[in-house]
């Protein structure tokens, strides 16, 4: 069987280290040791975590549940107000995402440059694009 240290299994869920271990001591994941004492996650409880949020039936143990399938974790990169609108950035890895949102929601969840956000995506539409002109 494959093993994950946390840091690895983070990474393919998207969360922090620190998530990681709060859902082992809570149960929702399990450790195991490897030969260097380290804790570890089976990869294939990994794998049906992922499929789990890819699916939509849940985004996180225990926490939020979305039909959203599109989730991006990123860093606050840059926040443009006016009293009624505000213009958010995100880098959630190589991708920036902008967000439209009312400035009083950027104060009620407490945004600031730097702060861990969570971008979700539902689209009615897909847009197409192209490198080249047709003929």
């Amino acid at each position: 069987m494959t093993y994950l240290r946390i840091s690895e299994t983070a990474g393919y869920l998207g969360v922090s280290d620190d998530s990681v271990r709060r859902w082992i001591a809570q149960g929702k994941l399990t450790a195991h040791h490897d030969d260097s004492g380290r804790q570890v996650v089976a990869g294939a409880e990994v794998a049906a975590l992922a499929q789990a949020a890819a699916e939509g039936r849940a985004s996180v143990p225990g926490e939020l549940h979305s039909s959203a399938r599109n989730k991006l974790t990123g860093l606050v990169t840059k926040i443009q107000s006016d009293p009624v609108m505000s213009q958010v950035e995100l880098q959630c890895g190589p991708f920036r995402v902008v967000s439209l949102i009312s400035t009083e929601a950027v104060h009620d969840l407490g945004l600031v440059v730097g702060s861990p956000a969570v971008a979700t995506v539902k689209a009615t539409n897909v847009v197409i694009e192209t490198t080249g002109l047709s003929s």
